[in-house]
């Protein structure tokens, strides 16, 4: 069988910046592409090197005591498979976890699934969200009505300020953020911490 290849945008070894994992040892493959086109993106799309799984799966052993493998984009269930979860859990010992924004099923083997819905924003809102479940539920907020993602069933509730190049809006979106947590106590703030400390 050939060796199947994936559109990667980059491999890099760090901190888990947000979410529940927000501190730990990780490697995040980033695959390039995605199926919307939201406007605060920061992923370039444009750029993919074809890697084969095989070469991936050495790079990623290149840190083998960091625990968590991050599958992220983009989006990332474009790509994988079940077959493409088995080899990099055997290949590479890690947990895996997926940062998705809910518009494709998922293949079986995932450890973690963070699913970051973006139907709330223009661009966001091409596909529909068709998982209805997660590990943990990630919002990028922005004053929209929470309402909209009671049908998912998630363990773990995380609202994210929308990071935007505007101090002042990004100021503003960050007080938006903690009025709605304090005023909806499931749901826990979640901030980047990779921008605040400046790691990648």
């Amino acid at each position: 069988m050939n060796d199947t290849t994936l559109p990667v945008n980059e491999i890099f070894h760090s901190l888990q910046g947000e979410g529940y994992n927000t501190g730990t040892a990780a490697v995040f493959l980033r695959l390039s592409g995605c199926n919307l086109r939201c406007r605060f993106c920061d992923t370039d799309h444009q750029h993919a090197n074809h890697l084969p799984l095989s070469q991936i799966t050495r790079i990623i052993n290149q840190w083998p005591d960091a625990p968590l493998l991050v599958l992220t984009g983009g989006e990332p269930a474009l790509w994988i498979n079940n077959r493409i979860i088995d080899t990099l859990k055997r290949d590479t010992h890690k947990t895996i976890a997926i940062e998705t924004n809910g518009t494709r099923p998922l293949p079986d083997g995932i450890d973690w699934v963070t699913l970051s819905p973006k139907s709330a924003f223009p661009g966001g809102d091409l596909q529909p969200v068709v998982l209805d479940r997660c590990d943990e539920l990630k919002v990028v907020y922005t004053g929209q009505d929470l309402s909209q993602y009671d049908h998912i069933k998630a363990a773990h509730h995380f609202l994210q300020p929308c990071y935007t190049g505007d101090p002042a809006q990004r100021q503003l979106n960050i007080d938006d953020t903690i009025r709605a947590v304090m005023a909806n106590p499931r749901w826990r703030l979640s901030l980047q911490t990779h921008r605040i400390l400046q790691i990648p």
